[in-house]
This record gives structure tokens, C-alpha cells and sequence, in this order.
């Protein structure tokens, strides 16, 4: 252990220190309790006077302690303040290295960042050059192909010039088949300006509506009845109902007057004919087309346009209600088919019923058919079941007589004479004698 050390030195004096403290507590412990039993002071004479004794020496030592712990503090002072003066040293000896090497650095960064901007500025002026050269071929390829667009744009034009011709062309034509359209309009017009042509449109119409929907012999047109009026079309339905007819009327005059009106006068006197003409039309359906006994109780009025049966519902409510009290129904081309699906399926109903006969017993020969098919199938089960038997059976006789050809390949004469199955058919005697 080195006592020169001035750290262990420290260790001593801190530990002396230590020490002597406990021994200041244990004194003072032993102060404090020789303070409370004073009473026993008397009998402790003898062992104070030892106290005594060893209080004195102990205070020798306390002085050695002391006069130790304050020349390892002035060694220690001085140990610190040579060591600090080392340290300062060390410390301006490392600046002005460090300095130095900042000055180096420095210039060698300058020298650094100075090639570098000349390199820099060598090769800007570099791509530069090689920009100037590419925009040069870039303005020369451009003005070619601007020269090549505008070669183009020219074909392009007078393509374009042409086809605008023909076009021009087709759009004669086809202003020759307006006029042609605006002639048959016209045509049209003067068709439904006649009362009768306008009749015979609408009959038309419905002719052809009722053709679609319904099969021939279920409805007859321009049909009189007993009364010797002719109704349009008379659609024979079975009872209830009963035959109902359908006459086609075109209230087409109160109509466009309803539409070309522009005072609320006009629209007064407008509303007023067309009511009176639907009246009119209702009045005459129920009269003349509702019999009893031959027709159903009721008929339908049919009107060609759509237009028509929506301005009716739209605007002239009580006139459907009329008709509906009246038993005329108002159709248009669209609900006039939507009623005639509904009748034509009542006419399959009420034929299939008139066959309900006629069905059962093609039933009862159809259920026959099926009796005697299941049982040539069951025939045909079990022979199919026998045909199978057999070929499992030829299947095992070609497996046997396919082993017997691998023995006779291999000479297995003695295996073929022991077989147990046939061993007479197959008459084969062994080579050698038994013995």
C-alpha cells in the first residue's frame, strides 16, 4: 500500500476522520449516560479513572489525526494546483494545435471549393455548348416537321374539303327526302282533316291492334248487330261478359282547337267542344253497341292518339267519369292492347276449359303410357341385369383361359394336370412316371 498516493491519503484522512467521529459519538454517548447515572458515580470510580486514562491517550491520538489530516490536505493542495497548472498547459498546448489544424483546414477547403468552382464553371460552360446544340437541332427538326405539319394540314384540308362535298351531298338527299316526309305529312294532315279518312285511320289502327293481340277467329270487324248498327270490331268473349265491341272515334277538331287556343276565351270555347264532341261519341257507343242479351254490358271507345286519351285524363276528369257511368271505357292504343292481353287470356281460359274433357283423357292415355314404360323399363332392367351376369361370367372364363395360356407359355405342364377343375378335359399326363 502506498501512503505517498495522495488519493489513498484522502482514503486515510476520510477514514481517520470517520473514526474519530465515532469516537466523539461514543463519548458522548458515554457522556450522556454518565450525565443520567450520576447516582452510580460512586460505584464507577474506579472504572472512570480508566476512562480517564484512556481518554487522554485517545486524545493524543486525535491530535496525531489531526496534525496527519492537515499535511495530507496541504499535499493534496498542492497535488491539485500542480495538476491544474498541468492541465492549463495541456490545455493552451491543445488550442493552439487545434487552431493550427483549423487553419489548415481551412485553407485547404478554400483550395477545395475554389478547383471545384472552376470545375463547376468548366462544365456549366460545357453543357452550355451542348444545350445551344441540342435547341439548334431541336429548332431544325421543329421546323421540319412544322414544314411536314403544314404539308399535312394541307391534304388534311383538302380531304376534308371533299368529304365536307359529299356531305353537302347527302344532306340534299336528305333534304329531298324531307321534303318528301313533309309532303306525306301533309298527306297526313289532309288524311286526318277528312272525317271519313280520319274514321278510317283510326279503324285501321285498331284492326291492326286487335290483329296482334288476339287470334283470328276470337273477334269480327265491321260486325252488325241486331239492332243493324256495324260496330268497328266485335270480340267475341265468352259469358260473363259476352261479347263487347270496340268502336274507334277521333275527336280530333276540339282537340287542335284546344291546342291552338291563346286566350282563356279560346280555352273556354275549346273545353266546351271537346266535351261536347266526347259526349256525343259516349252517348252513341251506349245507345247503339250495348244490347242486352247480345253484347256484354259494356264497350270500349277507342282512341287513336295518345295525346288525345292524355289531354281527357290530364284536364276532362269528368268526362272518363261519365263514361265509366255510361259503361263506355276509353282506351288508347297503349291501354287498348294492355285490355286486349287481359281478353285474350280469358279466351285461353275459357278454351281450356271447353277442353277440360278432351285434356283428362288425354291424361288417362298419357298415364297409361307411362304405366306400361315403367314396366318394359323394369323388362328392360332385368335383361340388362342378365346381360351383365353373362358378362361377368365370360369375363371370368377369359380370365381362366387367359392363365392357362400363361402357364402353356411358361410349360407348366404339372401345375395344368393338378389343376383340381378340369383336370380330365384338359388331358394333359405329366412328362415324368410317378413312381
Amino acid at each position: 500500500m502506498d501512503f505517498s498516493d495522495p488519493q489513498m491519503q484522502q482514503y486515510l484522512l476520510i477514514g481517520g476522520a470517520i473514526f474519530a467521529a465515532l469516537i466523539l459519538l461514543m463519548l458522548w454517548s458515554v457522556v450522556r449516560g454518565t450525565a443520567r447515572a450520576s447516582e452510580r458515580m460512586m460505584a464507577l470510580g474506579q472504572r472512570v479513572e480508566q476512562l480517564s486514562s484512556g481518554q487522554d491517550h485517545l486524545g493524543g491520538s486525535l491530535n496525531n489525526v489531526a496534525q496527519n489530516q492537515a499535511i495530507g490536505q496541504t499535499q493534496l493542495t498542492n497535488m491539485m494546483e500542480q495538476r491544474l497548472g498541468e492541465v492549463q498547459l495541456n490545455l493552451h498546448e491543445t488550442l493552439a494545435k487545434s487552431q493550427q489544424r483549423t487553419g489548415e483546414n481551412l485553407a485547404q477547403m478554400q483550395q477545395q471549393m475554389s478547383d471545384n468552382l472552376a470545375a463547376q464553371q468548366l462544365k456549366l460552360q460545357e453543357n452550355l455548348s451542348q444545350m445551344q446544340v441540342r435547341t439548334n437541332r431541336s429548332i431544325s427538326e421543329l421546323q421540319e416537321k412544322m414544314g411536314q405539319s403544314l404539308m399535312g394540314n394541307a391534304k388534311q384540308t383538302a380531304t376534308s374539303l371533299t368529304s365536307l362535298q359529299e356531305r353537302l351531298m347527302t344532306i340534299d338527299k336528305a333534304q329531298a327526302n324531307i321534303e318528301k316526309l313533309s309532303g306525306n305529312v301533309l298527306s297526313l294532315q289532309d288524311i286526318l282533316s277528312n272525317k271519313q279518312t280520319r274514321g278510317a285511320f283510326g279503324e285501321i289502327q285498331l284492326n291492326d291492334i286487335v290483329g296482334k293481340a288476339l287470334p283470328k277467329d276470337s273477334y269480327t270487324l265491321q260486325a252488325t248487330l241486331s239492332n243493324g248498327k256495324r260496330a268497328d270490331c266485335l270480340i267475341h268473349l265468352p259469358n260473363p261478359p259476352g261479347s263487347i265491341v270496340v268502336d274507334s272515334k277521333f275527336p280530333l277538331e276540339a282537340y287542335e282547337a284546344l291546342r291552338r287556343a291563346e286566350t282563356q276565351w279560346d280555352v273556354t270555347e275549346a273545353a266546351k267542344m271537346m266535351r261536347t264532341a266526347v259526349k256525343k261519341h259516349l252517348n252513341d257507343i251506349s245507345t247503339k253497341y250495348i244490347i242486352e242479351g247480345e253484347t256484354a254490358d259494356g264497350a270500349l271507345m277507342f282512341l287513336p292518339s295518345e295525346a288525345v286519351y292524355a289531354e281527357l285524363h290530364a284536364n276532362f276528369p269528368e268526362l272518363v267519369r261519365e263514361g265509366f257511368d255510361k259503361r263506355v271505357w276509353i282506351v288508347s292504343p297503349t291501354t287498348c292492347m294492355a285490355t286486349l292481353n287481359t281478353m285474350r287470356a280469358i279466351l285461353k281460359d275459357a278454351r281450356m276449359r271447353e277442353q277440360a274433357g278432351s285434356i283428362r283423357k288425354e291424361l288417362g292415355l298419357l298415364a297409361g303410357d307411362v304405366d306400361r314404360l315403367g314396366t318394359r323399363v323394369g323388362n328392360l332392367d332385368r335383361h340388362f341385369g342378365q346381360a351383365a351376369k353373362d358378362i361377368e361370367d365370360i369375363k371370368i372364363s377369359a380370365e381362366k383361359a387367359g392363365k392357362r395360356a400363361h402357364r402353356l407359355d411358361h410349360f407348366d405342364f404339372e401345375e395344368l394336370a393338378a389343376d383340381t377343375e378340369t383336370p380330365a378335359a384338359a388331358g394333359v399326363v405329366p412328362l415324368v412316371p410317378k413312381p
